[in-house]
């Protein structure tokens, strides 16, 4: 076995036992099984088409919750954990990219509406429900209102990725190109350069705490670096 195969498998793993146990803290039936509901979802997060949005972006979007929400933390060592929902997050990064296809518009709404079919044969309470699903939709805009701690933390994991490294960022922004290999190369630059002087043009970036002190200028750097590296200005 390869190393990438041990790793693939290695992540798996932490995906189930994290599933069953996020199912658990969310209210879940214990009489209902959680594993098939993790079956799918792994499934469908490994579909050929993701270059990006693969079972390895769910991973991290979960080990950031952990960065910006400890779970050991004292209650009052951080506002970022005491205001949010954790269990409702943490299910929302689960299926936020549950449904992904490059060439449709309405992901998003579709990984909520299963959200909203799956976690009820879960157990998982209507409000409860009902806030992943909101969660979900948010991130089409990452653009959580104030005071919405949920939102927050959820937007800030998922956009973490944009204040990796230089050279995370570079093979982050090659397997976002790759997902979209069916669109011409004018065309892409073209739809990119736009996503990225949206993102740019939100007032911040990251709402929690430590997303705004750490992440907040890398990410900048490296969208305006690759809007620059695409031929297109800033503003």
């Amino acid at each position: 076995m390869t190393s990438a195969m041990t790793s693939d498998t290695h992540r798996e793993q932490n995906l189930r036992s994290r599933w069953h146990a996020t199912t658990a803290a969310a209210g879940a039936d214990p009489d209902r099984d959680p594993a098939p509901y993790a079956d799918r979802l792994l499934t469908a997060w490994a579909e050929p088409q993701r270059k990006y949005h693969t079972t390895a972006h769910l991973a991290d979007v979960l080990a950031r919750i952990d960065v910006l929400a400890p779970a050991d933390a004292p209650d009052d060592a951080t506002a970022d954990r005491a205001a949010a929902d954790r269990a409702a997050v943490e299910l929302a990064a689960w299926f936020h990219d549950a449904v992904y296809r490059p060439d449709r518009s309405e992901n998003e709404e579709r990984s909520a509406a299963l959200a909203e079919r799956a976690l009820p044969e879960l157990g998982i309470d209507g409000d409860r429900t009902a806030e992943v699903a909101r969660l979900v939709r948010l991130t089409i805009t990452h653009d959580p209102a104030p005071g919405d701690a949920n939102g927050e933390l959820l937007c800030d994991a998922d956009l973490g990725v944009l204040a990796g490294t230089a050279e995370e960022y570079a093979a982050y922004a090659a397997a976002v190109r790759a997902e979209y290999g069916f669109v011409p190369d004018e065309a892409f630059r073209a739809g990119r350069a736009a996503v990225l002087r949206q993102l740019l043009e939100l007032p911040r970036l990251f709402r929690t705490a430590y997303g705004a002190a750490h992440w907040e200028a890398p990410a900048r750097a490296n969208l305006a670096a690759e809007l620059a590296d695409l031929g297109e200005p800033s503003a």
